[in-house]
């Protein structure tokens, strides 16, 4: 068992490796093709990790949001499109997007007056975009029910070989 730090304020790469009880060395052979010096200078953001150790770093630690944090506070490209999805409990994200849903029931023949005429005027503007923060808001969930599914199934708490069975993977 690895020795925990104390250090403060240490990144998600650094947590997610203590969370799996790991030392740097250890991690470097759970890795393979990252050595320990790599692992630290990540860990206390000498550098960068590249999109590759990102990907290894979330399957062998079994914490997809890795990814997730990368691409939305990393990548030059994702921290412009890409929003930095937190995991949430089951019933929250039901009931979230649920709620979303609901709004963009009653928004639906709103949407359909404004995009009748292939234009958005100016006292159509203002609904048109609270349409689109409340479809934002349904593209988070979904992402946030993605990356849930991920990580119960990162950590077996969904059965992988049933559900690749059932998606056809």
């Amino acid at each position: 068992m690895a020795r925990i730090s104390k250090k403060e304020n240490k990144n998600i790469y650094w947590q997610a490796r203590e969370a799996m009880g790991l030392s740097r060395e250890a991690a470097s052979e759970l890795l393979e093709t990252i050595p320990p010096e790599r692992i630290e200078r990540i860990e206390n953001e000498k550098f960068s990790p590249h999109p590759d150790e990102v990907l290894l770093m979330a399957e062998r630690y079994k914490k997809p949001m890795l990814c997730n944090y990368y691409c939305s506070q990393q990548c030059p490209i994702g921290m412009e499109y890409v929003p930095e999805i937190k995991i949430k409990d089951l019933s929250q994200i039901v009931l979230e997007m649920l709620a979303s849903l609901n709004s963009m029931q009653r928004q639906t023949n709103r949407l359909i007056d404004i995009a009748a005429d292939g234009v958005i005027d100016n006292d159509e503007l203002r609904d048109f975009i609270q349409i689109q923060q409340e479809l934002e808001h349904i593209s988070i969930t979904v992402e946030t029910l993605q990356l849930w599914a991920e990580q119960m199934l990162a950590t077996g708490k969904i059965n992988m070989e049933h559900y690749n069975e059932l998606t056809g993977k």
